[in-house]
This record gives C-alpha cells, structure tokens and sequence, in this order.
C-alpha cells in the first residue's frame, strides 16, 4: 500500500487522537507491553504479527478516560477504519483488526479467530498494571494460560515496565 504509515508515524497519529495522557495505564507503555506479550504467544498461537502490532497501539487509543468507559472499543474499531489506508493490511487482516478492537470491549465468543483471541489475551496480560490478579480461566489460548507466560506477563506489568520498543521501534521517549 501505497500510503501505509510506518509504525512510528503511526504512533505518532494515534498519540495525537488519544484523549489520554501519554502516562495513563491505558497509554502507550502499555500498548508496547500488549505487542510484547503478543510477540510471546503469536509463535504459538498463530495470530497474525502485523494485527497484533496494530492492536496493540489502537485498542485503548481512543479511551477518554482511565475509568469505565465501555464504548472505547467500539470506538477504536471506528478509528482503524478510518485509518484504513494508512494500515498495510489486506482486506482480510483488516477485518480481523476491526472485530478484536471492537471485541476488546464486547467481548469475542470462544470460536473467533485464534488472532483474535491472541489479541485479547495480550491486552488482558497486562492487567496486573492497575492491582488486578490475571485470570486464567479468562484467557483465551493455551499460549497465555501457560505459566511461564502468566508470570513473566505479571512481574512486568506490576512494575509497568516500560518496554524498549518504545523507542527502538515506534520512536518515542519518556523523556
């Protein structure tokens, strides 16, 4: 495509649509968690990368607050496609990106599509951020449940790591 942006130029769109500060426990250190801890589970998930990749910076980008806000998946999903000609992805991925950011609150039945389920497994790993326990028995794969993952996942977002992809890939600093 054309005039698909680059992921740094992507974040750097996406960062100036979100209502929330960039520090929030919704904001972007956790999006680089989420694509971490999908970047886990995708080689044995299957889920696609670049979906993942997507996701993770759009499915809290448009929260408009930290608080219970039930429609910012909706409205994420509204956002990617809007973007759609930005994002390098065929009309079959899109459509995988569009039902796991609008799933991401709605919630996505057991049967959807395994990059689906890796999508919202790797959000849901993150949890630990805000005081909350992971729980198992409401992931999605075999991939996220293993406790390997689940305790690597845990120690990171209890210290809200900030991941080094922040910079080394999508150019942004704390700083």
């Amino acid at each position: 495509m054309a005039d698909a942006l680059s992921m740094k130029e992507l974040v750097r769109v996406v960062l100036a649509r979100s209502r929330l500060p960039t520090t929030s426990v919704h904001g972007i250190a956790h999006w680089a968690r989420v694509l971490e801890n999908a970047r886990r589970i995708a080689p044995l998930t299957g889920g696609d990368p670049r979906v993942l990749e997507l996701f993770s910076v759009l499915h809290d980008s448009q929260r408009w607050s930290d608080g219970y806000d039930a429609e910012h998946g909706p409205r994420a999903a509204a956002f990617a496609r809007e973007m759609r000609a930005a994002l390098d992805l065929d009309d079959p991925s899109f459509a995988l990106l569009v039902q796991a950011c609008d799933s991401h609150t709605r919630g996505a039945p057991f049967d959807a599509d395994v990059t689906v389920l890796t999508c919202l497994d790797a959000d849901r790993l993150d949890i630990p951020r805000v005081g909350k326990r992971i729980m198992p028995e409401l992931l999605f794969t075999s991939a996220a449940r293993h406790p390997a993952v689940l305790s690597w996942a845990t120690e990171r977002a209890s210290r809200q790591s900030l991941p080094p992809l922040l910079e080394e890939e999508w150019g942004w600093s704390p700083r």
